[in-house]
């Protein structure tokens, strides 16, 4: 009961300072001037992954791996086969494929290149980490440099910056919007994973389980948000971009930064099924999105009933 209380309380903690955080850095931002492009490209991709990355740091610190990594695994999953699947259901997203293709492929690359060095080593360390996080300074970096001419992939990330509005506009209450959410992902997190690491034990569950289902899916609650009110304001491709976005910067970002500050053992429990659903749910969503322009119903239903099937293959196995 206490550890059930403790993830929930976690989860809405992670919530609510998700979006201060969000909210706080891009009403700064604007008051120091940056452009509405660099700022849907970096503050509003790491705000939304702002809950996996405290939670997997915590979770790393904590000697708990599977969750650390089982959070970033899922959590990419689920973003794919339950969020966007249970989006499109309620409303089919056209698409852009001009806008979408080149993340989405360096999501596959990231799947792959993330899968590969996990069979390798058999952990995430340091130089990896910092491999990861040097990648993403230059995605952005070179994304920027491109967008900065126009063309649907900009449009896209302009928009994005948009999705957490109304920001403060004095830069002290933007300030702390930031620093108040701070605290709070610091204190959710905490509370999230010291939950996860009682259920785990009590219900006779590996940690990596736990990590792949019940936190994953809890940490990108702020996708789902920001996935469902683009959707349902008609912004398809914004939609399209927070899953695609949000998976990148969970692999490069959080298992990078993850990685630096402790380096992460691959549990023996994560293995070729997870990666091979990490890896297929990337390509699927590319492949839906480049046919026919537009995510149907029919397609948000495979992705779910993917989804079904991979979590009922982790509880009986």
């Amino acid at each position: 009961m206490e550890a059930g209380l403790q993830i929930v309380a976690g989860l809405a903690l992670l919530a609510i300072g998700g979006e201060g955080v969000i909210r706080g850095a891009v009403g700064a931002a604007r008051r120091l001037g940056l452009s509405e492009l660099l700022i849907g490209l970096t503050l509003v991709g790491f705000g939304t992954s702002a809950p996996e990355l405290m939670t997997s740091i915590d979770a790393a610190l904590a000697g708990s791996p599977g969750i650390a990594l089982g959070n970033v695994v899922g959590s990419n999953i689920g973003n794919v086969l339950l969020i966007l699947a249970a989006v499109v259901l309620i409303r089919p997203l056209s698409v852009n494929p001009a806008a979408v293709r080149r993340d989405g492929l360096l999501v596959i690359a990231a799947s792959v290149a993330l899968a590969a060095l996990a069979f390798a080593f058999g952990e995430l360390n340091r130089w990896i980490g910092a491999a990861f996080v040097a990648a993403l300074v230059f995605y952005v970096v070179a994304a920027w440099r491109l967008e900065r001419r126009g063309g649907p992939a900009a449009e896209m990330h302009q928009e994005e910056s948009h999705t957490h509005d109304p920001a403060p506009n004095a830069l002290w209450v933007s300030l702390l919007f930031a620093l108040a959410g701070l605290g709070l992902l610091v204190w959710g997190a905490d509370l999230l994973v010291q939950g996860a690491i009682s259920t785990a034990r009590v219900a006779g569950i590996s940690e990596s389980v736990i990590g792949l289902t019940i936190v994953a899916i809890g940490t990108s609650l702020p996708e789902l948000v920001a996935t469902l009110a683009a959707a349902l304001k008609g912004r398809s491709d914004v939609a399209f971009g927070n899953i695609v976005g949000s998976n990148l910067y969970n692999i490069l970002g959080i298992l990078g930064v993850t990685a630096l500050i402790q380096p992460l053992t691959i549990p023996a429990d994560i293995g070729v099924i997870d990666w091979a659903v990490l890896i297929g749910s990337a390509c699927l969503l590319l492949v839906f999105a480049a046919t026919g322009r537009r995510l149907t119903r029919l397609e948000g239903a495979i992705l779910l009933a993917v989804y079904c099937f991979y979590v009922g293959y982790l509880l009986m196995r």
